[in-house]
């Protein structure tokens, strides 16, 4: 099995209690995913961010809808949170969120470290469409951050699907 990471980091003009707080409720994950995906939250709201809570969606991946629910493995506001898929269209989904503070400015980490299933062949698609695929949706979340936070100048964006 092949570990594949993406790792995104980005400058964001405001607290980090006040960037920690956006990105705290799962309600706001609509938001900032892009709208082809269909993105809708099933569990009922507000949900309660702590760890051990479960989180159940539907978003529309390769044109299909999926279930995805994800567990928060850890949880330590204002600096982060870890979700973790339970049950989705990956083999292994860890996503790590960051929150560092400099100077009033928050500098915002997202490392999400996945393994595609299918073997070979999912190697195959991760190559020709599931790389690209993730970055444009952390690509459109970066817009969405940018428009509701404020552009800063420091901003740095790295979003790769590659190891």
């Amino acid at each position: 099995m092949k570990v594949y990471s993406l790792k995104q980091e980005m400058a964001v003009p405001r607290p980090r209690e006040e960037v920690f707080a956006f990105f705290e409720k799962p309600e706001n994950l609509a938001m900032i995913t892009p709208p082809s995906m269909a993105f809708r939250i099933i569990t009922p709201t507000p949900v309660i961010m702590q760890v051990g809570a479960l989180i159940d969606y539907t978003v529309r991946i390769m044109g299909m809808r999926r279930h995805w629910r994800t567990y928060i493995a850890e949880y330590q506001p204002p600096g982060k949170f870890v979700d973790v898929q339970l049950k989705g269209p990956y083999t292994f989904w860890h996503h790590t969120h960051r929150f560092i503070e400099h100077n009033g400015s928050t500098t915002l980490v997202d490392e999400v470290k996945y393994i595609v299933p299918l073997g070979i062949l999912g190697r195959i698609v991760h190559s020709l469409l599931i790389r690209r695929q993730l970055e444009s949706i952390f690509s459109y979340r970066a817009v969405v951050i940018r428009r509701l936070f404020g552009r800063a100048e420091a901003d740095r964006i790295n979003a790769t699907g590659r190891t």
